[in-house]
């Protein structure tokens, strides 16, 4: 196959890297800025949209030159789950609009925000219930093969919370806005729960990933961080002047916010140990680790985790928790140029976009721990065949 015959979902990795870069460096996100910022935004977001459109053509010449491909790939028990990657894509770009358009563009942005927000929001609904029937049908999936990506079908759906804590500040309806996101993450935060319990029984039962699925431990990172983002900027957006819950709407409005913040950080934290999982088992296995297309998870569920520090340490105006935030935000644009860096020279090597080195390979593996007990049952039966042999000639 040609480059072009090569591509897969998965490549929609780097558009969502990169928006959710986008988004990370909006002034209004960082706690310390500094003139040229927005620039740098503006220039990482357009750069964005490049690429989402080079992907898009690319994929869909792809499926038009051999239609049979795109059934194959919505059944392969891998490339099957970054079919919900051009979603995170999109959402990064629908945020990205509302925040670098709104100074350059009149009072219609927020009315076509709402309606993409609410486009998006039941197509990735139906998209996680299909992705999730296809998943639980398939025989080729198996539990010691399981790795956070199995996540990856509902994490469109859960990002509408994001969006709605992005546009519910500017948006008319914003109770409603605020309600479906909350909808939307709730029950992707509750469905990542339940993926955890099978991820961590995975790793008691099996050990960790092998080397090369390892970058994907980060996925796990990004539904903790991005409920604590969207409650927050949720809450922050509700409005004031509603009586819904009583006629003091300010009364309401500021203890959602001090719900909100005391619930992020108790989510946060799940974050932060999923973090420290996922960073140890790289590092032990450094040497071991090659690029692939996963790599990416270094960068986008970071993006959230970094952006929820912040805004926790904005809601408890902490000047430690911001510069941490600030340092966060730089080694995450280093790590995006690393890994950016990587996936080039990938592609030049011909590491990537080629046959059995893409996603739409699966790989079952022998795991660590089942090696080590065929190891100890191997040296029990030799250690009685010894002890059996002992007593024969004695």
């Amino acid at each position: 196959m040609t480059y072009k015959q090569r591509n897969r979902q998965a490549w929609y990795t780097l558009p969502m890297s990169t928006g959710g870069l986008a988004l990370l460096l909006h002034p209004s996100n960082q706690p310390h800025t500094f003139t040229g910022l927005v620039t740098i935004g503006e220039t990482i977001f357009i750069f964005d949209l490049i690429l989402f459109t080079v992907i898009t053509c690319a994929i869909t010449y792809r499926f038009i030159r051999r239609p049979s491909l795109l059934k194959q790939s919505l059944l392969h028990p891998s490339e099957s789950l970054f079919f919900a990657t051009p979603f995170l894509a999109f959402a990064c770009i629908i945020g990205g609009m509302s925040l670098y358009g709104t100074p350059h563009c009149g009072p219609w942005l927020p009315r076509a925000y709402d309606i993409l927000f609410w486009i998006y929001f039941s197509t990735t609904f139906l998209v996680a219930a299909t992705q999730y029937y296809l998943l639980f049908s398939s025989p080729a999936l198996k539990m010691q093969d399981m790795t956070p990506a199995w996540d990856l079908p509902i994490f469109p759906f859960m990002l509408s919370g994001t969006l709605a804590a992005i546009g519910a500040a500017s948006d008319p309806n914003a109770v409603t806005m605020v309600v479906a996101g909350l909808t939307a993450q709730g029950l992707g935060m509750v469905v990542s729960v339940i993926m955890y319990v099978m991820y961590v029984h995975r790793m008691i039962e099996w050990g960790f990933p092998s080397p090369n699925s390892r970058p994907a431990m980060f996925i796990a990172v990004g539904p903790p961080a991005f409920t604590s983002l969207a409650i927050i900027g949720m809450a922050k957006g509700f409005p004031p002047n509603t009586t819904f819950f009583g006629n003091d709407g300010l009364a309401t409005a500021n203890t959602l916010r001090l719900l909100a913040t005391m619930v992020a950080v108790f989510i946060w934290s799940l974050a932060f140990w999923f973090f420290c999982i996922a960073l140890l088992s790289i590092v032990a296995a450094a040497r071991e680790v090659t690029f692939h297309l996963n790599w990416w998870a270094f960068v986008f569920p970071n993006v959230g985790f970094t952006l929820a520090t912040i805004k926790i340490g904005s809601m408890f105006r902490s000047a430690g928790v911001s510069w941490v935030g600030s340092v966060m935000s730089v080694c995450l644009l280093g790590t995006y140029l690393f890994v950016f860096a990587r996936c080039v020279r990938a592609v030049l090597r011909r590491d990537i976009l080629s046959g059995g080195l893409d996603e739409d390979t699966y790989y079952s593996e022998e795991k660590p721990k089942q090696r080590r007990r065929r190891e100890e049952r191997r040296a029990r039966a030799k250690a009685k065949a010894k002890a059996k042999a002992q007593e024969k000639r004695a």
